[in-house]
């Protein structure tokens, strides 16, 4: 796992074309407000978030984030032991991101 900034992070990502961008938070607070391109599996449910990251390729970057990026940790601890091969967390999670998200509101 490769612990990452914002823009690192971002940069890494839109410079990748084999990745996947994984939100581990709860599937209130992504409705909430995600960032694009992302999808939610939620790590709170241990069962449903083996099951669908093991759909993954594990050839592919995966960019993994949270709220404060704890969880989005643990989930990348847990990613490589499952084998993916490259993880990214991203450092302070969404609450510190300044670039685009989709919002409910529509912003």
């Amino acid at each position: 796992m490769v612990e990452l900034n914002e823009k690192q992070w971002n940069d890494l990502y839109k410079s990748s074309s084999n990745s996947v961008m994984i939100d581990v938070r709860t599937l209130d607070e992504y409705n909430a407000m995600y960032i694009e391109d992302s999808t939610n599996i939620d790590i709170q449910i241990p069962n449903d978030f083996l099951e669908k990251v093991n759909m993954i390729d594990k050839n592919k970057e995966i960019f993994v984030y949270c709220h404060s990026g704890a969880r989005s940790y643990n989930a990348c601890k847990i990613l490589e032991q499952l084998g993916f091969k490259t993880v990214y967390n991203l450092i302070g999670g969404i609450s510190e991101w300044s670039g685009k998200v989709i919002s409910k509101d529509g912003s």
